[in-house]
């Protein structure tokens, strides 16, 4: 343990015990001993031990009382042959200024020898003159323990691969590591002292919940996996933290006042959506298989198109339309639908259905144009009911995909999903599921066509 150097008088380092009989201000130097963490030590000029405070009784085992007013070590605290070398190499620190680091084997008052580490340096007198040595020394495995705990602090905040931030109690960073900085988008320094609020932009909710639960609470057992937004140069990225808390005490008080909380984070972003694309897929799969049983059983062509659709909703979107081409290709007529007012099945328009009025333009004929699909969203500044309004949707529609309906070489009309405001936004992975619930669809309203045709005949 490091220990700062201290000057002492004359009288300080005179012999006897200083708390008793001592000069003015010898209780206060006996109390500033005593309270150390370091064992501590001095000798005079000759050799003699002049002060011993309770750390030292600790380690060695012998008192104040004892150990103060001898001469040396020798046959006591050091063994007589070591006596001669260990007095030299103390008392070496008379010779110039600084400190002087050693190893010493030392004998306790029970026999046992303990390996300390020692820094010693010289005390002037008034004059400016060597008056003696003080010595503060500590057990080697306590020291080490010591040394470990600052180069792991060093490493953690310098080349560690996970993020490490030290949170102060009021939740803003103390101390941001290499890569941390760099997961915030942020510079180590400029992050510090900064609400967490201006470094994350979604999730801020969760990460304060979990940093507050470790100040009250202490660690949570397990790992947390979190998501946040954060803005970073490349703009806002969405990213997933596994997560590991511990709380901070200080370690200079009775009882335990939190310091804060060291966060280490580690970035799983990229196997998290990889995992969510796989149960995503393995879903799909499964509802692919399973409709297709389903439509199997249907009598009607059209039941069976809207088999396919009442399994393909399941977790991918709130509404399905389908609206059919005319003979001139010119307008589509609603076929088959969801309720608008509240989530139901996919079931058949009664009466042969109406036109639909899209206007030039709508992704349901642009869909039909490409032979592909497209997708649309509301825009974050637009009323999502007038958006649905306008192209003639559910008024609880935020997001559509449309995709073309075709069979045999023939576009057959437009199947339309449409999402809520509360889910998010069609992507291109999404795109590719429709299509496939679109060759299945067409295929069976192509078949409910030819069988109206052939019974017509």
């Amino acid at each position: 343990m490091t220990v700062s150097r201290h000057t002492t008088t004359n009288a300080a380092l005179g012999p006897g015990d200083p708390g008793r009989d001592g000069p003015p201000g010898s209780d206060l130097l006996a109390a500033l001993l005593d309270g150390m963490d370091a064992a501590l030590c001095a000798v005079d000029a000759d050799g003699t031990i002049t002060h011993w405070n309770r750390e030292a009784e600790r380690i060695l085992g012998w008192s104040a009382e004892e150990a103060v007013g001898r001469r040396g070590f020798s046959g006591w605290a050091v063994r007589r042959a070591d006596a001669g070398e260990v007095q030299r190499r103390l008392m070496a620190a008379m010779d110039g200024p600084g400190r002087q680091v050693h190893e010493f084997a030392l004998l306790r008052k029970d026999g046992g020898r303990v390996l300390v580490r020692t820094q010693s340096a010289r005390v002037l007198d008034a004059g400016g003159k060597a008056a003696g040595v003080y010595c503060a020394f500590s057990e080697v495995h306590a020291q080490i323990d010591l040394e470990r705990s600052i180069a792991l602090s060093e490493a953690l905040f310098d080349d560690a691969s996970w993020g490490v931030v030290l949170v102060d109690v009021d939740l803003r960073p103390a101390v941001v590591n290499t890569h941390a900085a760099r997961a915030l988008g942020t510079g180590r320094t400029t992050a510090l002292g900064r609400p967490l609020g201006e470094l994350v932009v979604q999730g801020l909710e969760e990460l304060e919940g979990a940093l507050h639960h470790v100040l009250a609470e202490g660690a949570p057992r397990g790992l947390v996996e979190l998501w946040v937004t954060v803005a970073t140069a490349e703009g806002r990225q969405r990213r997933c933290w596994r997560s590991g808390f511990v709380r901070l005490a200080s370690p200079l008080t009775e009882e335990p006042v939190p310091l804060g909380v060291g966060w280490l984070f580690h970035d799983v972003t990229e196997a998290k959506l990889a995992e969510q694309e796989a149960d995503r897929l393995r879903f799909r799969s499964s509802q692919l298989h399973r409709a297709g049983r389903a439509a199997a059983e249907c009598e009607d062509p059209v039941e069976a198109a809207t088999a396919y659709l009442d399994f393909a909703l399941a977790g991918f979107a709130d509404h399905a339309l389908v609206d059919l081409a005319e003979a001139d290709g010119e307008r589509l007529v609603r076929a088959a639908a969801t309720p608008a007012g509240a989530p139901g099945p996919c079931a058949q328009v009664s009466g042969g259905g109406l036109p639909v009025r899209y206007a030039p333009g709508h992704p349901a004929f642009q869909a039909s144009e490409r032979n592909g699909s497209v997708r649309a969203s509301a825009g974050s500044g637009a009323a999502a009911g007038d958006w649905a309004a306008q192209r003639q949707w559910p008024v609880d529609a935020a997001h559509a995909l449309c995709t073309v309906l075709r069979s045999r070489g023939r576009t057959l009309g437009v199947l339309t999903f449409l999402r809520s405001p509360n889910r998010p936004a069609f992507e291109r992975p999404d795109a590719v599921y429709a299509e496939s619930i679109a060759v299945l669809v067409a295929a069976a309203l192509d078949l409910a066509q030819v069988t109206v045709q052939g019974v017509g005949d």
